[in-house]
């Protein structure tokens, strides 16, 4: 156990505090976490702890839902850095004005946004429930999905509905290369093809699997064994190998404009350390303040996602 770890693992006790991690963060993080999952798990999670603090090793907006959801709670994240390229396609004045020129459609929102837009949603949707709480609203009904094209178009596929969709996407699920995934095909001719549906039409149509995180991970579980090419994130690969020892796993690169390979990890998951982790539980700063107004609206949107999950 290293010097870090070992201080976490007091501070934590000192603290009363709970660490919550994303499956895209890095191993050491995973292993120290008391809870690894997606977004809606992480979400589900902040609703039950008895925590006094939580700290969450994710993005900002995973922090800013652990507070909203907790707003008596102090809740950390190890960098204030760490962003989301998707939230940053969706800003509040922009979206705002996209509602009301379209006042006849009920607002759905991708969790990966920042609060002002949940607090500008009627629903919130993970990538696990989005489908179950589009299938649960009246057919006449007219919808915006917002960030995400990508999700937003497989969910109006899968689901029938004609969709408004917002046009954001992943800059992680965007950059995988069609010509990489090929090659990792012919040369894994066994191994199933497992992809996130922010990732574009195209690539898509290559899965033997789609599915959030927690999805793919259950799937690369049930066939212990088997060899899996990845499309989202590598973070995830770290709890597949726990789950499927015996697995083997490939992650797909990207190809950048001037052909170059690119690592798919997400630049803004990767900000988060295990030496931040521990700084900012022993000086407790990077601390999620919101506006109460906000939260309060905000929360609402939140609150109806888990009720209708």
């Amino acid at each position: 156990m290293t010097q870090f770890e070992s201080e976490i693992i007091k501070l934590k006790k000192e603290l009363n505090a709970v660490i919550l991690a994303h499956f895209y963060q890095d191993d050491e993080i995973q292993d120290i976490a008391d809870f690894v999952g997606d977004s809606l798990d992480l979400a589900r999670k902040a609703t039950k702890t008895d925590a006094d603090v939580i700290i969450v090793c994710g993005v900002k907006f995973m922090g800013e839902v652990a507070k909203i959801l907790n707003p008596n709670k102090k809740v950390l994240i190890p960098d204030m850095k760490a962003g989301c390229s998707l939230e940053d396609s969706c800003k509040p004045s922009e979206f705002s004005k996209f509602r009301q020129s379209h006042p006849d459609h009920l607002a759905l929102t991708y969790i990966n946004c920042s609060a002002e837009i949940k607090a500008l949603s009627d629903i919130v949707v993970t990538s696990t429930n989005a489908m179950k709480i589009v299938e649960q609203l009246p057919q006449d009904q007219k919808i915006i999905f917002a960030p995400d094209r990508h999700l937003g178009s497989y969910i109006s596929k899968q689901t029938g509905r004609d969709m408004l969709l917002w046009h954001g996407s992943c800059i992680v699920h965007e950059q995988f290369s069609e010509k990489e995934l090929v090659k990792l095909q012919v040369r894994y001719p066994k191994a199933k093809i497992i992809a996130h549906p922010e990732c574009p039409e195209h690539l898509l149509s290559y899965a033997d699997h789609i599915g959030s995180t927690s999805s793919l991970l259950q799937f690369a579980t049930k066939d212990q064994g088997g060899e899996f090419i990845v499309l989202t994130e590598p973070g995830i690969i770290h709890q597949m190998k726990k789950h499927n020892p015996a697995g083997k796993f490939y992650d797909c690169p990207g190809i950048d404009q001037s052909g170059c390979t690119l690592c798919n990890s997400c630049p803004y998951m990767q900000l988060n350390t295990l030496e931040k982790l521990y700084k900012v539980m022993k000086n407790q700063h990077n601390e999620i303040i919101l506006d109460n107004n906000l939260m309060t609206k905000a929360s609402s949107s939140l609150k109806r996602m888990l009720d209708m999950s």
